[in-house]
């Protein structure tokens, strides 16, 4: 583990874990094994006889990973994106059989903290952000070969940015003088454009967010996840994803509430709720992290925690 490894702080990790209702011999699943805090508590709370399985698809997190898992042979770890992850519990032979799935969606801090990895607008790197950067298109790649509307669509989508579209003209714009290869070059193009800049934000904030989403499909990888998590609960089994910005926990929330609600019969018809057959049921209200872990560690500050339970074995579709 290295300096950077150390400085990363698990956000609600004794709520998230606690929210999984440990069973001491069950099987569990850390979607997003990161720097391994999370996988850490599980690990305390299990018998001899329970499993986690650590699954990442940042080969950093994968490496970290790996290394614990030669000092507790309770953890297997896996190297996919979510969108794969059901072969890994198919090699696993897991199917149905697991306790409890936590997600930590995002970005880890030693990710962010480290300029290579290029996905900070506050330290000079190779523009990159691809969580698995062994594959798939750098955001160099696409931001110097996308169409001005793809950009603006992504920044509005993913980002949220007002200004996209002035944005995107901009980006398209210096890429003509120049290859945009670097994340100081980008965050100054986007800062020269933004004509209205939120207090207390760098005005490249949500460009970034929204590459970042683009190019790691993150949206449409979770989408997928969530389906396949809660198809491979037992009844009781327990679903909790830490969502860190409103793209993703509407995700989720209404995952969740399409699940709890059951099957969707057309209005009118003499149906009793039992018969709509709700796959999971909703665990208490979203937590967030309290004003102490705020305050020691200022990213947990946009975590929303959503937790379900699973109510029965009906197979649920990605939503």
């Amino acid at each position: 583990m290295d300096e950077r490894d150390e400085l990363h702080k698990t956000v609600l990790a004794e709520e998230a874990v606690s929210a999984l209702n440990i069973q001491s011999e069950g099987f569990y699943i850390d979607a997003t094994f990161g720097r391994g805090g999370h996988s850490r508590t599980i690990l305390s709370k299990l018998g001899v006889e329970g499993h986690l399985l650590a699954l990442d698809r940042d080969p950093e997190a994968i490496e970290a990973a790996q290394q614990l898992a030669t000092q507790d042979l309770r953890l297997v770890v896996g190297k996919t994106q979510f969108g794969q992850m059901e072969n890994v519990i198919e090699a696993q032979r897991i199917q149905g059989k697991v306790n409890g799935v936590l997600f930590d969606l995002g970005v880890s801090s030693p990710q962010l903290d480290d300029p290579d990895r290029g996905f900070s607008f506050m330290r000079d790197g190779p523009l990159d952000m691809r969580m698995d950067n062994d594959n798939g298109q750098s955001a160099a790649d696409w931001v110097n070969t996308a169409a001005q509307e793809e950009i603006a669509d992504v920044l509005y989508q993913f980002g949220e940015e007002r200004y996209s579209r002035r944005i995107a003209r901009a980006i398209v714009n210096a890429r003509k003088a120049q290859k945009v290869t670097r994340t100081l070059q980008l965050a100054e193009i986007v800062k020269a454009a933004h004509p209205a800049w939120e207090r207390d934000k760098h005005p490249a904030t949500r460009s970034f967010q929204a590459i970042r989403i683009h190019v790691n499909d993150e949206l449409g990888e979770l989408k997928k996840a969530l389906a396949v998590a809660v198809n491979n609960l037992v009844i009781g089994g327990r679903l909790a994803v830490i969502s860190f910005h409103s793209l993703e926990d509407r995700m989720v929330k209404q995952f969740i509430a399409d699940c709890s609600r059951g099957d969707n019969y057309p209005r009118g018809l003499p149906i009793k709720a039992a018969q709509l057959a709700p796959t999971l049921k909703k665990i208490g209200k979203a937590t967030k992290p309290s004003l102490r872990e705020v305050a020691e560690n200022p990213r947990a500050r946009s975590a929303v925690m959503r937790v379900a339970e699973k109510l029965q074995s009906e197979k649920v579709m990605a939503i």
